[in-house]
């Protein structure tokens, strides 16, 4: 086996999966295929091909409809035979690290999940994950002979990325799901992507009630920005889950990152690490936000806030 093939639902992610795959391929000697299922895969092959994928593997079988994890592995595995795979890159969202340990098990394979740096050293893959509540980085490698990584959004980068061979196949796989769908329902609220936000403004446990969360949504109108949180506020229900960030949450990498009323526990943090700018407004001076902030403002953010706002809509 000498390939990598990578794949996620989001073709964003598998865009940023691919120019990774395609720096590590470079390194060890093996070229890079990309994976899309599921409707309108066909349209993401130009895409993956664009971001360095040699060979774009295709197929829209109505298994994969909704991406059920069970016909995803399945078929995944079929193309990680087909094209050789020695190294397999999955994107680490919500789907996809439901589906990494499946796909590992049809493999044989070892699995590392939420990767959030991958490196070759020496030959071989080191994998970076947080470990003990993002108090440190573990380093980890697999010793077996096909390797399956679930890598973080954001972790790679496909600005920049020159163009793959861009080859369409389109396999026909053997796929079914047991998981039998009996309703489909639209998720309640606004649906946001904190991965592919330029700015969001964080808001944490110093609003003290649900209706002051309309400061931070009028600050994030200012900025023009999205509204992300931390997990506490999302366990309130005062936020959806898909505003979360951090370990349990999305990974961002914003322009800026503008924090209120959040205190800066690492298990929020690891989520904005890679922001190029972040600003905070606490009134705690000992918040541990203001360690890793570019610029702070110590202050109550009932009076900051509206501040703020006056001043970014008179700019």
């Amino acid at each position: 086996m000498a390939a990598v093939l990578v794949y996620s639902e989001k073709v964003e992610t598998a865009r940023e999966l691919v120019a990774g795959g395609k720096e590590l391929g470079a390194a060890l000697g093996l070229g890079v295929s990309a994976v899309a299922l599921g409707p309108g895969a066909g349209a993401a092959a130009s895409e993956l091909a664009a971001a360095g994928a040699d060979t774009v593997y295709v197929s829209e079988d109505a298994a994969f409809e909704g991406w059920p994890a069970d016909a995803v592995a399945a078929g995944l595995a079929q193309i990680a035979e087909l094209a050789g795979a020695s190294i397999v890159l999955v994107g680490s969202t919500r789907r996809g690290k439901e589906t990494a340990p499946r796909l590992a098990q049809k493999l044989g394979a070892g699995c590392v999940s939420d990767v959030n740096s991958l490196v070759a050293e020496g030959g071989d893959l080191v994998a970076g994950r947080y470990a003990f509540g993002g108090a440190t980085v573990a380093r980890e490698k697999l010793g077996t002979a096909v390797k399956v990584f679930a890598v973080m959004p954001k972790t790679f980068s496909a600005e920049g990325a020159s163009a793959g061979a861009g080859a369409v196949e389109t396999p026909t796989l053997d796929v079914s799901s047991s998981v039998k769908v009996v309703d489909r329902r639209a998720k309640e609220g606004e649906h946001v992507n904190l991965d592919a936000a330029p700015r969001i403004v964080g808001v944490g446990r110093g609003f003290n009630a649900r209706e002051d969360l309309a400061l931070g949504d009028q600050l994030a109108a200012a900025l023009e920005a999205v509204v992300g949180c931390t997990k506490s506020l999302a366990d309130f229900e005062w936020l959806g889950e898909d505003r979360i960030i951090g370990l349990s949450g999305a990974k961002t990498a914003p322009d800026l990152y503008l924090s209120v009323g959040v205190s800066g526990q690492i298990q929020h943090t690891v989520g904005v690490a890679g922001a190029k700018l972040i600003a905070a407004v606490n009134k705690d001076k000992e918040a541990p936000i203001f360690a890793m902030a570019d610029y702070g403002i110590v202050g109550d953010l009932y009076e900051v806030v509206p501040a703020l706002v006056e001043r970014l809509k008179s700019v």
